[in-house]
């Protein structure tokens, strides 16, 4: 079974790759599945979010606090899942995590206080940041088994499934309480799991081993000692280029609605047409993410992506008219889409589930960090202005993509002949 550095040097040779088994496809598609359950579930939550935060009696500052309790949930419970993942395999923790997302989906709208709200995010951020790694980590196992670099679609179709829920979630705000619309959700989310998991269970697949560990096996000179370090040192920086570029998706999903209700007078649904938007835009890109960086390689695309996430960001927090705002949000969902699967990729690839551990705890940390960042400064300096921050660590990401180019990170070119 190769490594996942043999398959990114091969992206142009993808078409001699052998039909995958029958068991590989039923596996992928189960896997995707389990995707786009998470986004839409996460999705049905964030349109949420105006009308909770009202029910509540929240200020920006202590709905980014009760936020908080989601980065602190997720964030703790990542490197943890890593090592349960290790144990008894990352199938079984990716089945366990859905369950549990499912549940504490619904308890949100049922608090009536800052606090309270904050606590019960913190049970939805430990399920919600523990299946993100698990199904990552069954992730970037397929993508060697299939040897085709297709973690781009895993990725696409939680854009896709946020966009669903988004677009349901707009429907049904103007006649459903937060409380029916989420417990609605919990039922699809089970039966989602239950169907997705039996595939999944039935197919566990054997985990190739890190590359990281092949070439220290191999390589018998005395340097290779100095190789851990080393190997620590790229995967945290996949995971600061994960963190820059999810922080902005985490800012668009809880802040973007809030924006267009708050500053610019748009309704429910239009708030969650915002978030639809990128959801929308992160799915094309994601879709089409294989062949963007089979042809531009792997630095001009991400480069590219973050400057184009930042030109986007500026727009989507800075102009007047909400149809300006909400091409600028997917143009920066757009730029954003496909920094975060490659980061991950790449550090599972060096040291299996617990680099995707690691740079998920950097990313999702990002993610999720990210707003209650933003509500603070929103009650500092307004909100759009808070916003601008995104566009500034899409520009930090593009440099960092940029500056570690051709030193085995995830910027290396990836064109054919590469």
């Amino acid at each position: 079974m190769p490594t996942l550095n043999k398959i990114g040097t091969a992206l142009g040779r993808s078409h001699h790759t052998p039909a995958p088994s029958p068991a590989l496809r039923r596996l992928r598609l189960a896997l995707t599945v389990f995707f786009a359950v998470d986004g839409f579930l996460f999705a049905g939550w964030v349109v949420r979010i105006p009308a909770i935060k009202a029910q509540v009696g929240a200020s920006a500052g202590q709905l980014g606090l009760a936020l908080l309790g989601v980065s602190a949930g997720a964030v703790a419970t990542m490197v943890l899942t890593g090592r349960l993942c290790r144990r008894f395999g990352s199938e079984r923790v990716t089945v366990l995590t859905g369950i549990l997302l499912s549940l504490s989906v619904a308890l949100p709208p049922r608090t009536h206080s800052a606090l309270a709200l904050g606590l019960v995010l913190l049970l939805f951020g430990v399920s919600y940041g523990g299946l993100n790694v698990a199904m990552n980590s069954v992730a970037v196992d397929l993508v060697a088994a299939l040897r085709r670099p297709v973690m781009s679609s895993f990725h696409a179709a939680y854009s896709l499934g946020g966009l669903l829920g988004a677009g349901i979630g707009g429907l049904l705000a103007p006649h459903l309480s937060p409380a029916t619309h989420l417990l609605l959700l919990t039922p699809v989310g089970l039966l989602t799991v239950a169907l997705a998991g039996r595939v999944l269970l039935a197919h566990p697949l054997r985990r190739p081993e890190p590359a990281a560990a092949a070439r220290d096996r191999d390589t018998r000179a005395p340097r290779a000692t100095a190789r851990p370090r080393r190997t620590g040192l790229l995967v945290a920086v996949f995971g600061l280029i994960a963190a820059c570029t999810a922080y902005g998706e985490g800012a668009l999903a809880e802040w973007g609605p809030l924006h267009i209700q708050q500053d610019l007078h748009g309704g429910p649904g239009i708030a969650a047409a915002g978030y639809a938007a990128v959801a929308c835009a992160m799915t094309l890109g994601r879709l089409s993410g294989t062949a963007l960086l089979e042809r531009l390689g792997q630095t001009r695309a991400l480069v590219l992506g973050g400057l184009t996430a930042c030109g986007g960001m500026l727009l989507g927090a800075l102009a007047p008219a909400t149809p300006l705002v909400v091409a600028g949000f997917a143009v920066t969902g757009l730029g954003l889409a496909n920094l975060f699967p490659v980061a991950i990729a790449r550090a599972g690839e060096l040291t299996g589930p617990s680099g995707v551990a690691a740079a998920s705890t950097l990313g999702y940390g990002g993610m999720l960090l990210g707003p209650p960042t933003i509500g603070f400064l929103a009650d500092a300096f307004g909100l759009p202005t808070a916003l601008t921050t995104v566009a500034a660590l899409a520009a930090v990401a593009a440099g960092i993509a940029y500056a570690v180019r051709g030193s085995g990170s995830p910027t290396k070119d990836a064109r054919p002949g590469k």
